[in-house]
């Protein structure tokens, strides 16, 4: 059995749902660099093992995340002087310190959840600051509970926005209020979230795990192969131009075009009935 007192959870259900939980209710899931690497391995593993069809990252307590664990400041850790960032104390920085431990740590991070071939739905449970509102907001679907927020509170530590904020928040609201949200480092409720379209759907507290779950298995009953390659089309058009977009949509349908589910897909809606794919 799994220790249920340790600080990433994780279990894979029957029905092929990967559950990443984040386990440090006291201190509302502040990350520490030991659970962002554990949580990269278990996004990369999520992408090659075919037992997973769906991700879902989510909290115990009143917090989702906070941000990077700030309280093990000591002379050469691995640790977060401010959130995301992942950098040494001022005393001990060198030349590329900074940029070094972010590259391989706050942002390899939001790289995992973006490059998961898998769905990956966050269940954001309650505040969301800092790294912890980018990780939210990388993934493909996001839930919110009612007493969810999100906040950028990069600018109140006289900090510049990191583990991907500034690539992520405009492509999601637009420059104008992804730097409304920066400028002023305000919290977001739930609500206005969803309004601005940071979040898929908000839901009561009691909700959320049933909602999530609801959410998670339709995506593990989906055919695997057509949703990876359908969050590769979606995240690269962002960066394409029509050609380019064009082409890759070509290109993935040649490939999906020769997966089982998508021969089963074909027969079901011949035979009119409901198809069931296997993932392959």
């Amino acid at each position: 059995m799994p220790d249920p007192t340790a600080p990433l959870l994780h279990s894979l259900d029957p029905g092929g749902i990967s559950w990443i939980t984040l386990n440090r209710p006291a201190v509302l899931n502040a990350l520490t660099p030991a659970q962002r690497d554990d949580l990269i391995t278990l996004l990369e593993a999520a992408t090659t093992d075919p037992t997973v069809r769906a991700v879902v990252l989510t909290a115990t307590g009143k917090g989702f995340c906070t941000g990077a664990d700030l309280r093990d400041t000591g002379p050469g850790t691995d640790t977060d002087t401010g959130p995301g960032t992942g950098t040494p104390p001022p005393a001990d920085r060198r030349a590329g310190d900074i940029s070094r431990t972010l590259k391989q740590g706050a942002q390899r991070l939001i790289t995992a959840v973006l490059d998961c071939e898998k769905p990956v739905v966050a269940a954001v449970n309650g505040t969301a600051a800092g790294l912890g509102a980018h990780l939210a907001l990388a993934c493909d679907l996001v839930l919110a509970a009612e007493s969810a927020r999100f906040i950028e509170v990069f600018v109140r530590r006289g900090l510049v926005p990191d583990a991907g904020g500034a690539y992520l928040l405009p492509r999601l609201v637009g420059p104008q209020r992804a730097k409304e949200l920066m400028f002023f480092g305000d919290a977001l409720d739930a609500t206005e979230a969803a309004r601005l379209g940071l979040v898929n759907r908000v839901v009561p507290d009691a909700d959320l795990e049933r909602t999530t779950r609801a959410w998670a298995n339709r995506l593990a009953a989906a055919p695997t192969r057509a949703l990876a390659l359908t969050k590769q089309l979606v995240n690269a058009s962002l960066e394409s131009d029509r050609t380019t977009a064009l082409a890759a949509e070509a290109a993935a349908q040649e490939i999906n075009m020769a997966t089982a589910d998508a021969r089963e897909g074909v027969r079901a809606f011949v035979e009119r009935r409901q198809p069931a794919f296997r993932g392959g």
